[in-house]
């Protein structure tokens, strides 16, 4: 009779599942619509004039982000202009050839040097070289934060102490004092993968989010933390002592807390806060908070981004789909009318979350950080180098 009822209440899960899952697959994009670091308006047709070995438009967006102030834009735009760079070199030598002082134009050039250097073996001693291609940007472009958070990722990889990490912090925040990037250059100083521990990471976002304007994306600092915490794993603790993800569980909670309030600040389907977002979801999914994580892929619409599913697998896309349909499961699953317990249905594979993933048909499964460097012409936004 106890075999019999637990067949039975098996039964009705999976029942309740499929009854569920239509309504709420209901506002998510089909995979064939999902668009992974989709460039925005602007940095589209820049884009695209360079495959054509244009350069113009990508001078004419950076140099409007210079005379405007837009320096958050200026950042992303950067990074993406250069790591189209990374695959055609020739690009960047034409304009830079055309104008070998543009401000724009050695912008672009200290990015991709500092790209380069760090997918190389001797990341620190090419990196060293880079320093004054970063001087020549930032003396170019005095009031430009952009090329001190390119001084400060050279910075982590250089192995530079804290104190000269601080001035540079200084000169950072002192032309931007909310600006997104420099502040998760920061972040990733002092994460215990660099020179920190999760303690000092997680105190630098909060309070770093507490001073932050209303919708800015540095209140996504906490989750961020929270990420590179849960990265950590389950393994690395001593007998007897708590694993980074159970000491610091309740600002992982809290840190999802304030990101999800940040979400909702944005329209759904807006590609600005993306990134977060998809973040966001992440830890939403490893911390088991299926509806709300099925919420947020809801909001990220068709713009999926490479971080952080290429943290845990070389097909980030691929990721991203099945655990947004792992997130859709779950939640079918926990629909009102059904108890709560365990659920009747295999988890999908999350690498990097503590279990070991299951590679697809065809499709190797990378170790956590694969694919973190990103591919070549594929932006790296909010991985800055891993």
């Amino acid at each position: 009779m106890v075999h019999t009822m637990s067949f039975v209440r098996a039964l009705l899960r999976a029942v309740r599942t499929v009854r569920h899952t239509p309504h709420l697959s209901a506002d998510l994009p089909a995979d064939e619509d999902l668009l992974l670091d989709a460039p925005d308006g602007r940095l589209g047709p820049a884009l695209v004039s360079a495959a054509r070995g244009e350069y113009a438009g990508a001078a004419e967006l950076l140099a409007a982000t210079r005379e405007s102030a837009e320096w958050e834009n200026r950042d992303r735009y950067t990074m993406r202009l250069a790591a189209f760079a990374f695959s055609r070199p020739d690009w960047l030598a034409d304009w830079l050839a055309a104008a070998p002082r543009d401000p724009d134009a050695l912008l672009v050039k200290a990015e991709l040097a500092i790209v380069r250097a760090w997918g190389s073996p001797a990341r620190a001693e090419l990196l060293r070289e880079t320093a004054p291609l970063i001087d020549a940007a930032a003396s170019a472009e005095p009031a430009d934060p952009v090329p001190w958070r390119i001084a400060l990722d050279h910075a982590r990889g250089t192995h530079a102490p804290h104190t000269v990490f601080e001035a540079l912090w200084a000169e950072a925040v002192g032309r931007s004092s909310h600006h997104y990037g420099c502040h998760v250059a920061a972040l990733q100083y002092l994460s215990a993968q660099w020179y920190g521990s999760h303690r000092e990471c997680f105190g630098f976002a909060e309070e770093a989010a507490a001073d932050a304007l209303p919708g800015s994306l540095v209140q996504a600092l906490p989750v961020r933390a929270a990420f590179a915490c849960l990265a950590a794993g389950t393994g690395g603790a001593p007998t007897g002592r708590q694993s980074p993800r159970e000491l610091f569980g309740d600002r992982i909670d809290a840190a999802a807390d304030l990101a999800i309030a940040l979400s909702a600040a944005y329209e759904p389907g807006d590609p600005w806060p993306a990134e977060v977002r998809n973040l966001l979801a992440y830890v939403l999914v490893v911390r088991e908070r299926w509806e709300e994580a099925l919420e947020q892929f809801r909001r990220i619409g068709p713009y999926a981004t490479a971080f952080p599913w290429a943290r845990l697998d070389d097909d980030p896309l691929g990721r991203f789909t099945e655990l947004r349909d792992e997130a859709r499961r779950q939640a079918a699953a926990r629909a009102p009318g059904r108890e709560r317990g365990p659920v009747g249905i295999p988890a999908a594979p999350l690498g990097a979350l503590g279990r070991p993933p299951a590679p697809a048909p065809g499709r190797p499964v990378g170790p956590p950080g694969a694919g973190a460097l990103g591919k070549p012409g594929r932006s790296r936004s909010g991985d800055h180098y891993a």
